[in-house]
């Protein structure tokens, strides 16, 4: 059984969310996979992994952030997750700092205030940016350029599953500009997760 949020986010993700056969990806590339983290990240216990999993990376690599955010729709269950699992360790654990969240819109409203983020939003707030699966990294570099954008500084960046093809990780390291980049997991690990499932 799973022993740690990070290996029973992997032990379900790998169950509920992976995919084998032919897919067509946003990139518009073939794959013979295909990882749908929304089913993970909107389950009930998904969820709360997700939050606790992230969480548990920020504070391992002692980043400290106001907020955490990324582009809407990948991002707005761990963006959800993260801020919760942040006031719970807060209550449990006295003087720890919460977490709060911002989504990035893909275009501004064309009504009331016209926001492009909504949520947390201070200048000079140091927030990390978050994201399910990076594959180009388009929709993380996004979220990125909104945050800088909006006057905030981005400390780090973390995704759930990174493919490791179509030069994503350098291009979101280019765009993060030597803030870190980290990947729970990827897409190997899935992979490998569920091909071990799949044998029991």
């Amino acid at each position: 059984m799973p022993t740690n949020y990070r290996d029973a986010l992997l032990h379900l993700l790998s169950r509920i969310s992976f995919k084998l056969g032919e897919f067509t990806l946003s990139s518009g590339t073939k794959s013979d996979y295909y990882i749908d983290c929304r089913t993970t990240t909107l389950h009930a216990e998904g969820g709360r992994l997700t939050g606790l999993a992230i969480l548990e990376l920020l504070r391992e690599q002692k980043i400290k952030p106001a907020a955490v955010g990324g582009l809407t729709l990948g991002a707005d269950p761990i963006v959800s997750n993260v801020a919760t699992a942040s006031a719970w360790y807060a209550q449990e654990h006295h003087g720890a700092p919460m977490i709060h969240g911002f989504l990035v819109r893909k275009a501004e409203k064309k009504h009331g205030t016209g926001k492009l983020i909504e949520g947390f939003c201070e200048k000079g707030a140091l927030v990390v940016i978050v994201d399910d699966v990076c594959t180009t990294g388009a929709s993380t570099i996004t979220a990125i350029e909104a945050a800088r954008e909006a006057g905030m500084k981005v400390i780090a960046v973390a995704c759930l599953v990174e493919r490791e093809e179509a030069k994503g990780r350098p291009a979101v390291e280019a765009a993060a500009q030597g803030a870190p980049f980290f990947a729970l997991y990827t897409a190997n690990d899935v992979r490998a997760a569920h091909v071990r499932q799949l044998a029991l």
